[in-house]
């Protein structure tokens, strides 16, 4: 049975983890444009990759993949019950969009989301991994990429015979990112969302 101290601390942990905006910290390093106020002031991967340049948006990325994959890595390392891991791992995609250091805003929370897959299940995450290049390389929409990769995110749990613990998670991080993305679903369907490489 793990220490419920325990489980709270590394939840704590995970979300305050999952709160620092590389997107910022990475533009702030580099001198380039703040991505809050670029592009569609989003802190993530894409407007930084579209706002600050490719250095920029790289290592915001392997930034917020590798905060969410740390979350879950060590709730797996340390706790045993998978609930409690997953609630660990949510956390810092929670962090991600509800960042305590930009007044609980935050980004849109793709790359954490598959950070922390990858960090409770790897082949899952990499899975994921896969169906949002795919779906981003075929269509050249970040946003579709990463709505089809998240749609499929428990159905690949259920194909991966995962428990209906983890298919909850799924479900619910699914949610959260469709959610989050609402504004380019409206995008999408207008036919007015911008491609990747294509100026805002």
């Amino acid at each position: 049975m793990d220490s419920p101290w325990l489980i709270g601390f590394l939840i704590l942990s995970s979300y305050l983890l999952g709160s620092i905006p590389f997107g910022v910290v990475v533009s702030r390093l580099l001198g380039a444009v703040d991505p809050r106020t670029a592009g569609s002031r989003n802190v993530g991967f894409t407007n930084v990759l579209r706002v600050s340049g490719k250095k920029a948006g790289i290592l915001t990325l392997l930034g917020d993949i590798g905060k969410g994959w740390l979350a879950g890595w060590v709730g797996t390392m340390l706790l045993h019950q998978e609930s409690a891991i997953l609630w660990v791992a949510l956390a810092s995609v929670i962090g991600h969009l509800h960042s305590v250091f930009l007044g609980f805003k935050g980004g849109k929370g793709v790359a954490t989301a598959l950070g922390a897959a990858l960090g409770v299940a790897p082949w899952i995450g990499l899975t994921l991994m896969g169906l949002w290049v795919g779906a981003v390389f075929l269509w050249k929409y970040s946003s579709g990429g990463a709505l089809f990769a998240f749609a499929m995110f428990p159905v690949v749990a259920l194909l991966f015979h995962r428990s209906w613990t983890f298919i909850g998670f799924a479900c619910v991080v699914s949610l959260l990112i469709w959610v989050r993305h609402k504004d380019n679903l409206v995008r999408l369907w207008s036919g007015t969302e911008s491609r990747i490489g294509q100026a805002s």
